[in-house]
Order: structure tokens, then C-alpha cells, then sequence
């Protein structure tokens, strides 16, 4: 009896060992990974086998509910569902026998499935979006570079209620374009943008703060739309916030002030008179002499014894015709030149003057006044810009000149221009002129004297004068005070 039982012993270890060994055989014959595949009827299914070849064998009950395809280049699986079974499907490389992959299909057949592959063929023009079925849902899910793309995924899964959802969000390489977009606009090397979580950071240093509002603007002008989210709380879409801007922008601090340009300004003044005249007289008036020398006498001569004779004498003038024809023509020009060097915005003045002297009778006895002649100028230049050479110049000027005497007092011709203009450096304007012209003609005067015998007499005297004043201005933008000084010591032979 004891034996029996020894022997009843030595054989359930024995099939202990057995059953071990089988065990570990199937184990270390498996080694290929195992997966359980849930598949709807209608709905593929992708699957990567990246271990498998390029030609693999493909074993098990997979024809009963389901039909393979593959892309050797992705090393993708498809497997698209055709009959409710349960399936099985070995990937096996055929040179060596061994099982590669194992994967356990169950299809079923339920609405979710239907719905599925509706979402899928309006979404199919979407890149980067995958359609599952999780939980009895249809769920959408993966990321899009297009803002737009995600307002129609939401619009097309809300039309399913509570069957679909999505997950859809919007990639980070997108923001990542945008944000280029953005520094691309803005077209400063000192200001960058970057993507962080969905909001947009500028950052980097600006000249001014309008500078700084600028980049601002332009950024918020390449911001993605805005894209409807699911609401969980009230199941039903609303607005999602804008992407944010957060401009961490900072504004240089104001540089020290330039010294201001300096500005040499020439000014001509050019007078031009003409005088022109012209006689003509023609006159013939002989007559007796004066009383004195005109006389009547009575005489009584030798010839008859009693007779009465009168004799008249006397001398007459102007018996030869007179001609006096003349003509003559007067040219003046009186130019006059003044240069002043003048700091931008500063006010520069110039004053050439003569003081002429005469008496007056007073109450108190002769007095002596004076009358100013001569050039006054004021001129402040203005440049109009850091890189420009236009300069805006306010001008007065005061010219006044002595054209005579009457009474003993001079007479003096006073000439003003006030006036602001625009002149580019090194270029010149009239700024001002002023035309006089005076004309006279005179006919037939009577002659001096007394009344003659006969008068023939035809005479004309015309008269012409012409002034004109203009004013000739010339700014000239200098690099320093003393530029040109060389220039003048070589002219007047200076020296150090």
C-alpha cells in the first residue's frame, strides 16, 4: 500500500513537471505581442506593424469578419470590418516561421458605427484629425493648423448630440507660423514674438512707444480666428476666447540730444534802375528888339526946302529857327550781400546801417536829425527733419535807401519783405520783389520872354523810370561752425 501511494506521488510530480515544461515552452515559443482589437462594422482601423517585412504571412479566422490592407512604406495595417464574428489574425514572417504580431478582432454592428463613418466622410478633406469609437461614442481627435478647420469639426460633430465628441485641437506649429507672421509684419530685428499655450508674447526693445504700439497692432492682426468649444456643464457651443497678446515690448530710454545742424544762410539783395529820357523842340519867334533899343525919329532934309520925314530903327531876334533834340538813357544796379551762420531753430539778425545827418529849425534854435539808411535782416531757420535738407525759413527784411533831397531833409525809399518759405540746402529762391516804373510826357511849353512877331514852336519831352528790387536767398546746411574758414584765409591770404 505504501508503495502505491509512492508510486501515485512520483507520478502527479511528473505531470507537474510535464505541465510546467509545455508552460514554458509555449512561452518561449510566444514572444510576439497579443492585442485585442474592438472594430464596428463599416469603420477601418489603422494599425501600425512596424516589425513586420514587406512580405508577411497572414494566418487566423480574419477572413470571417474583416478585410486587410497595407502600406509597405508606412508599415500601416488596415483593417476594415465587413460581418459581426470574432477573429483572430497571426502576422508571421514567412523566412523564419515566427509569429510577428497577434491580434483577437471583435466586430460589431451598432448605430455608433454609422455615425462614425459619417463624421468620417465629411471630415475627410481634414488632415491630422483620427475618427474612434470609445465607449459607445464617436470620438474625433488630433490636431489641425487651420483655426477654421476647427470650427467645422465642432459644427459637424454637434449635429450628433451626445453620439460623437471631439477632441480636436489647434497644433503648436501653428501658432509657431503665426508667431513668424507676426515678427515678419512688425519688421523690426529687435522685436520678437513667440507661441506659449496659446498665447502670443512680444518681446524685445523699441525706439519710441508708438513703435511699441505699432508692432502691437500688427500682431493683433494676424490672430487666428475665434473657434467654438464644447461646453460640458450646458452640452452645447459657445465662443472660445481670442488668443491673447501679451506685449512685454520695452521702450528704449531717450538717447542725449543731438547737437542742433548749423546753418549758413547768403542773402542778395539786387536793385536795378533804368532812366530814360528824350526832347524834342523846334522853335522859330523872331520880334523886335527891347524899348531900348527901338526907336522912331523925325528929320528934315537937305533936299526940299520945307519937307517931313520919319525913320524907324530897331533890331529883331530870334530870326534863325531854333532845333534842340536830345536823348539819353541812365543804367544802375546796386547788389548788395550779407552771410550769417546761424544754429537751427535760433533766430539770426543782421544790421548794415549808414546814419545820415541834417538840421531842422526848431523852437529852440537848428537842430540835427538823422536818417537811417541801409540792410536789416532776421531770418530763423528751421530744419525739417533729422535726414533732411529741406529747411523752412522765416525771413524779414528791411532795405532802406536815399534817393534825394527836398528841403534840406533827405529822402528815403524804405523797402520790407516778411515772408516763410521752404529752400532745400544749397539751393536759391526769390523770396520778394518790387517793380516802380514812372512815366511823363510834356508838349508845346511856352517859351520865355516876351510876345514875338511870329511863333512857330513844336516841342516834346518824355521821361521814363523803372526800378526793380529783388531779394535772393541761399541756406546752405554746414557740417561745423568752422567749415569754409580755410576757404576764406586762402581768398584773403591769411595766415594762422
Amino acid at each position: 500500500m505504501n508503495m502505491n501511494i509512492f508510486n501515485n506521488i512520483c507520478l502527479i510530480f511528473c505531470a507537474l513537471v510535464l505541465i510546467v515544461n509545455t508552460a514554458d515552452l509555449h512561452a518561449k515559443k510566444r514572444r510576439h505581442p497579443v492585442k485585442h482589437v474592438s472594430l464596428f462594422v463599416g469603420l477601418y482601423q489603422d494599425i501600425k506593424i512596424p516589425a513586420a517585412p514587406v512580405k508577411f504571412g497572414r494566418t487566423g479566422t480574419y477572413k470571417k469578419c474583416a478585410k486587410l490592407q497595407f502600406n509597405p512604406k508606412e508599415k500601416i495595417l488596415r483593417i476594415n470590418p465587413t460581418r459581426v464574428n470574432d477573429c483572430s489574425l497571426f502576422i508571421s514572417d514567412k523566412r523564419t516561421g515566427n509569429i510577428l504580431y497577434e491580434f483577437r478582432l471583435d466586430v460589431k454592428k451598432t448605430n455608433v458605427a454609422k455615425t462614425a463613418k459619417e463624421i468620417q466622410g465629411l471630415l475627410r478633406d481634414i488632415e491630422g484629425i483620427k475618427v474612434k469609437i470609445l465607449n459607445g461614442r464617436v470620438v474625433v481627435d488630433g490636431e489641425v493648423i487651420l483655426p477654421s478647420d476647427i470650427s467645422r469639426i465642432f459644427s459637424v460633430v454637434n449635429q450628433y448630440g451626445n453620439e460623437a465628441s471631439s477632441l480636436v485641437r489647434l497644433s503648436p506649429m501653428a501658432q509657431v507660423k503665426i508667431a513668424r507672421y507676426m515678427e515678419r509684419a512688425i519688421n523690426n530685428p529687435e522685436i520678437s514674438v513667440k507661441a506659449v499655450n496659446g498665447v502670443f508674447l512680444l518681446e524685445g526693445f523699441a525706439n519710441s512707444k508708438d513703435e511699441k504700439d505699432r508692432a502691437y497692432i500688427l500682431a493683433q492682426a494676424y490672430l487666428p480666428d475665434e473657434v467654438n468649444k464644447e461646453s460640458d456643464s450646458a452640452k452645447r457651443t459657445k465662443k472660445a476666447e481670442k488668443a491673447k497678446i501679451i506685449n512685454l515690448v520695452n521702450v528704449k530710454a531717450a538717447p542725449a540730444a543731438a547737437p542742433k545742424k548749423i546753418i549758413q544762410i547768403v542773402v542778395h539783395f539786387v536793385e536795378l534802375n533804368k532812366d530814360y529820357q528824350k526832347g524834342f523842340n523846334f522853335q522859330w519867334t523872331p520880334g523886335l528888339g527891347s524899348g531900348d533899343q527901338s526907336k522912331i525919329g523925325f528929320s528934315t532934309g537937305s533936299r526940299g526946302p520945307s519937307s517931313i520925314a520919319s525913320t524907324i530903327t530897331g533890331v529883331i531876334t530870334n530870326l534863325l529857327p531854333k532845333l534842340n533834340w536830345a536823348k539819353s538813357h541812365g543804367h544802375a544796379r546796386e547788389l548788395q550781400s550779407a552771410s550769417i551762420i546761424v544754429q537751427d531753430g535760433k533766430l539770426g539778425t543782421l544790421k548794415s546801417t549808414s546814419k545820415i545827418p541834417y538840421i531842422t529849425a526848431t523852437k529852440e534854435g537848428p537842430k540835427t536829425e538823422f536818417a537811417d539808411t541801409g540792410i536789416n535782416t532776421a531770418i530763423t531757420p528751421e530744419v525739417l527733419g533729422e535726414r533732411s535738407d529741406s529747411i523752412k525759413l522765416q525771413t524779414k527784411f528791411s532795405v532802406k535807401a536815399l534817393t534825394g533831397y527836398a528841403g534840406g531833409a533827405p529822402l528815403v525809399n524804405d523797402k520790407e519783405i516778411n515772408t516763410t518759405l521752404v529752400v532745400r540746402s544749397g539751393q536759391s529762391a526769390a523770396i520778394g520783389g518790387l517793380i516802380s516804373s514812372t512815366t511823363s510826357t510834356g508838349y508845346n511849353k511856352a517859351p520865355p520872354g516876351n510876345n514875338p512877331i511870329i511863333s512857330l514852336m513844336a516841342s516834346k519831352d518824355f521821361q521814363r523810370k523803372q526800378s526793380q528790387f529783388v531779394v535772393f536767398i541761399t541756406p546752405i546746411i554746414k557740417s561745423s561752425a568752422s567749415a569754409g574758414a580755410e576757404q576764406i584765409k586762402r581768398k584773403f591770404r591769411l595766415k594762422n
